[in-house]
């Protein structure tokens, strides 16, 4: 299977995974000049605080190497920021609309989630 197919797959099961944990599934694959974001998504916290959360994901069939979780570079991270200030200005969110950073990892079978992974990295919104 190619890496463009798997990653695709991957991709699925992971809006999948995100829906069955509360999620609501707004884009996915959102392409801008700064960075491609995976998935974007709301979801409500027991807070009762409503996020707009852009979601990497990462996958390793084993773990003979660097752990997915080791991927997620601060240049990636700056990238996904640049993303993710563009959608706001782009959908004419509100710029204190709540914005989470989350990265499901799948190695194998297993999925986890880690909400707010990381903070925004650049100027603000």
């Amino acid at each position: 299977m190619n890496k463009r197919k798997l990653g695709s797959e991957k991709e699925e099961m992971a809006a999948e995974y995100l829906q069955e944990q509360g999620y609501e599934i707004v884009d996915r694959n959102y392409h801008c000049r700064f960075a491609e974001i995976d998935i974007i998504a709301r979801e409500l916290s027991d807070e009762g605080t409503e996020y707009l959360c852009f979601v990497e994901v990462k996958y390793r069939d084993s773990d003979r190497y660097e752990a997915p979780e080791g991927v997620i570079s601060y240049g990636k991270q700056k990238k996904i920021s640049q993303g993710a200030a563009f959608y706001l200005k782009e959908k004419r969110l509100l710029s204190d609309t709540p914005v989470r950073f989350d990265v499901v990892f799948m190695l194998g079978d297993e999925i986890q989630l880690i909400r707010n992974a990381f903070e925004f990295v650049g100027s603000g919104y």
